[in-house]
């Protein structure tokens, strides 16, 4: 019995190995298991049974039972039913006595099986020793218990001594069986679910577009569990073994290797942004690190996890980008297909003054102003749909109420579909540009001051009435109106009383008007009249413009009231008929000003109606302005020198005044064209020659005994005072030539220096430093006051010639003759007198303080070199 037993042992742990063996090979088959399971059982069953212990003749005792009870425990009804079969099958090939027995004990362990298999499958047990232990005592006590009921009764005090020690020898080999497979079958599925878990995370990062990679802290690759055909790194090069020095840059490698020490530093997940080169450019790479749990080849590593985000970042930056752009200074608004308001910026908020909140889910229609009709709408969307585009200019309404214009400009967005997702609108607030428009509109075409149309626009207004009268055939006028002296008023009493004159005149001139007509100003003192469609034929206009011409000059010439002052602005008008097209308006324009200085020529309030000879004289004008500049640039213009004496006859000096030496009209005066000159703009070019020649003679008078102590006066016009560079200029004049500063003396007149007193006196002050001498010319015929003349840094008075073109019958001359004296004694000046032509003229000067004079008494203006005899002349006289 004790073979039986070792035999039975050893059979069944073979059995378990075979078992196992069984499962392993058969993973690949999962529905065959069962089966071959089945087989392995049925053979080990029989092969149980050929190792029996023997009870007594055919009496036989094995733990076959056992086997066919593990089958349906552990391999359910077709592993187990399979064991049965083969074992049933063998013992009835065998035929031996008890077999029939047997295999209703076969079949009841079978059943034993397939209910603790069903037992444990519902929870209601489990698969240890508490539960087997009982079931395995129920199997073999089952099988005994059938045995003895049919063995002879003889055997059957045999059997029940055999009870014990099969017992001893079944239970274990059959908890045993039970344990080896149930260890099997549980290390099976763990290692099922290693390669399942394995397979999944393969699949994971097969599906990830990034390399994952474990290396050691030297740096050497240990393992690579994806690829990324997008990485710049070839496949190739990052097999196992490799370190990150052999593939990547030295500085790159650096940048990775002290990332992979920090890792491991830190025993945390890091992050590293990795800049590399590649065939597409420079891209980067962003590395996730993990440090891994235990040691590989005793070494810590780090599990890395590398993917491309060179779109990512290009994606932020661009959201960035637009994030910005969205924040802009242009108004912004999202809708979505529906047109209702998804979002809007900061910069719409301000512009509307509605906040995020307030419009979202609502439509743009809460802007409407209500300006615009449905076919503008219609026509807007129009466009939109048809290419996806429309901007133009709107009229809005704020959350205030007011009514604004904009620039709009909406664009669709559409989906991958091609389909419109969303509408972008921009907006801007073009309030300000339509008000400077406004304001350069009326800068281009009104006069600053009184809002009167300008001569741009007038031009427009004539075309305009033009037009008008060759449709009604009718004739209008243009009318010139000029103030008489208003300069004196702005000279006297400022440009604020002047502006307020100016007002008033432009009231007076706007209310004499019909509404066809129209009132311009051109200049400081110069407004026009356009009138319309006033009569049908010249003769029935020329009355009628008789008589409004007169009504103007009575109505300009109503005193304006200044504080306690009675201001009056009378004017001269110049008159032409304006008729259809057969004149140009800036023509028109020009007739009615030729007109104008005719009517101003003849005095205060006059009027005149255009005539062709006017043209003539202005022709003749722009011929002399002409041939002055030709003059000047052929050097035709010189100096002529009038001598200045003291009361014993002494010439002490000598006024420099210009002339023409033209070629075809022979020596010309001051008179022939100072006035054109002046009017030209071109009198300071004629000036700065006076100067030149009267230094240049001075120098040449400084060689000579008899005239170095001569001063030359030279005439300063206000276009050459008030020139910019004035001093610098006459002292560039001074040094160059080398004559004496100290013997030049300017002379200006009261006048000028009314135009701007201030900047008068500085430039004069500098001149002075220089020892440049001033005197007034024209003394007695100016506006300026006894303060301004007590500033200013004078060296003579001269008496005007008409104060002594009068002496000695005019005693209204006398006195203010004698006045001037008299100031220019308690000022401390030198006091001459031009224009001095007789004795009794000079005896009269001198009885009255006056010591200086000039005059054709004592000469005529000259030429440098008669002075010189003139000098011997009067010498030689004082002498005699």
């Amino acid at each position: 019995m004790l073979i039986s037993i070792i035999e039975q042992a050893i059979l069944i742990l073979a059995s378990g190995w075979l078992l196992t063996m069984n499962v392993r090979s058969m993973q690949r088959f999962p529905r065959l298991l069962p089966l071959t399971t089945g087989l392995w059982f049925g053979i080990i069953a029989i092969a149980c049974m050929s190792m029996p212990f023997t009870i007594g003749p055919g009496v036989l005792l094995d733990v076959s039972d056992a086997v066919i009870f593990v089958g349906g425990l552990l391999g359910g009804l077709l592993s187990g039913g399979v064991a049965f079969i083969l074992a049933a099958g063998f013992r009835l090939w065998v035929n031996e006595s008890g077999a029939f027995v047997s295999i209703i004990s076969m079949a009841l362990a079978l059943l034993i099986g397939l209910a603790g298999r069903y037992g444990y499958r519902n929870g209601w047990f489990r698969l240890d020793i508490k539960t087997l232990l009982p079931l395995t005592l129920l199997l073999h006590g089952v099988g005994i218990a059938i045995l003895y009921v049919t063995i002879e009764p003889q055997l059957k005090p045999h059997l029940l001594s055999m009870i014990v020690p099969f017992l001893v020898v079944a239970v274990p080999l059959t908890l045993m069986l039970i344990f080896i497979l149930t260890d099997a079958e549980h290390r099976q599925q763990q290692q099922l679910a290693l390669r399942n878990s394995q397979a999944h995370l393969l699949a994971i990062t097969s599906a990830l577009p990034d390399i994952m990679s474990v290396i050691d802290d030297q740096g050497n690759y240990l393992d690579i569990m994806a690829e990324n055909a997008d990485y710049p790194i070839d496949g190739d090069a990052r097999r196992v073994g490799k370190n990150v020095r052999d593939i990547y840059p030295p500085e790159q490698a650096k940048q990775l290797m002290a990332y992979i020490a920090r890792t491991l530093a830190e025993q945390r997940v890091t992050t590293l942004v990795l800049e590399l080169n590649t065939d597409r450019g420079p891209r980067s790479f962003e590395s996730v690190a993990q440090v891994l749990d235990s040691e590989i080849n005793g070494r810590p590593a780090v599990v890395i996890l590398s993917r491309d985000i060179s779109e990512r970042i290009k994606d932020e930056t661009n959201l960035r980008i637009a994030a910005v752009a969205f924040e802009s200074f242009q108004g912004l608004l999202v809708t979505d297909k529906d047109n209702r308001i998804l979002r809007v910026n900061r910069a719409f908020t301000e512009v509307t003054g509605y906040s995020q909140e307030e419009v979202l889910g609502k439509t743009p229609a809460i802007f409407s102003s209500g300006r615009h009709d449905k076919a503008f709408y219609k026509d807007m969307w129009h466009d939109i749909n048809s290419y996806g585009h429309w901007q133009g200019e709107i009229y809005d309404k704020r959350k205030s109420g007011q009514i604004y214009p904009q620039w709009l400009s909406i664009s669709e967005v559409k989906d991958n579909e091609d389909k419109v997702s969303h509408y972008i609108a921009g907006i801007t607030d073009i309030s300000a540009q339509k008000e400077d428009a406004k304001k350069i509109h009326h800068l281009a075409f009104y006069d600053n001051l009184t809002g009167l149309p300008n001569r741009r626009l007038l031009l427009n207004r004539i075309r305009q009435i033009q037009r008008g009268s060759a449709k009604k055939e009718t004739l209008g006028a243009v009318i010139f109106i000029d103030l008489d002296h208003f300069k004196n008023v702005n000279d006297l009493w400022g440009h604020a009383v002047g502006d307020k004159l100016l007002l008033h005149v432009a009231t007076q001139l706007h209310n004499s008007l019909n509404k066809e007509d129209s009132l311009a100003r051109l200049g400081s003192d110069q407004f026009v009249i356009v009138l319309g469609a006033r009569a049908e034929n010249e003769a029935q206009l020329m009355t009628q413009l008789d008589h409004y011409s007169h009504e103007l000059l009575n109505l300009l010439d109503q005193p304006y009231t200044h504080g306690e002052q009675s201001l009056r602005s009378s004017a001269c008008l110049g008159m032409v008929v304006l008729e259809a097209h057969s004149q140009p308006p800036e023509e028109l324009l020009r007739q009615a000003e030729l007109a104008m200085y005719a009517a101003k020529a003849s005095g205060k309030r006059e009027r005149r109606f255009f005539e062709p000879q006017m043209q003539d004289a202005i022709s003749q004008r722009l011929l002399l302005e002409e041939d002055i500049n030709r003059g000047l640039g052929a050097h035709e213009f010189g100096v002529y020198f009038q001598p200045q004496f003291n009361h014993d006859g002494d010439m002490i000096g000598a006024e420099a005044l210009v002339r023409w030496h033209h070629p075809t009209r022979g020596l010309l005066a001051p008179g022939a064209f100072i006035e054109v000159a002046e009017a030209a703009g071109i009198m300071s070019k004629i000036d700065k020659v006076v100067l030149l020649r009267s230094c240049e003679q001075m120098t040449r008078w400084a060689h000579n005994p008899a005239f170095k102590d001569i001063t030359v006066s030279v005439n300063i016009s206000s276009a050459q005072l008030y020139q910019h560079g004035f001093v610098e200029e006459v002292l560039k004049t001074v040094h160059s030539t080398g004559a004496n500063p100290s013997l030049l003396k300017l002379e200006l007149t009261e006048s000028i220096l009314v135009t701007d007193m201030h900047q008068a006196i500085e430039r004069m002050r500098q001149l002075k430093q220089s020892g440049i001498r001033f005197a007034i010319d024209d003394f007695g015929t100016g506006y300026s006051s006894l303060h301004y003349l007590q500033q200013l840094p004078l060296d003579q008075l001269k008496i005007d010639q008409s104060f002594v073109r009068r002496l000695p019958e005019d005693a209204n001359s006398l006195a203010i003759i004698r006045a001037v004296i008299a100031m220019a004694i308690s000022l401390e000046l030198e006091v001459i007198a031009e224009g001095v032509e007789t004795e009794a003229q000079r005896d009269m000067l001198l009885e009255n303080g006056c010591r200086l004079f000039q005059g054709y008494l004592y000469a005529k203006p000259q030429p440098a070199e008669q002075m010189n005899r003139l000098y011997c002349t009067t010498h030689a006289r004082a002498l005699g």
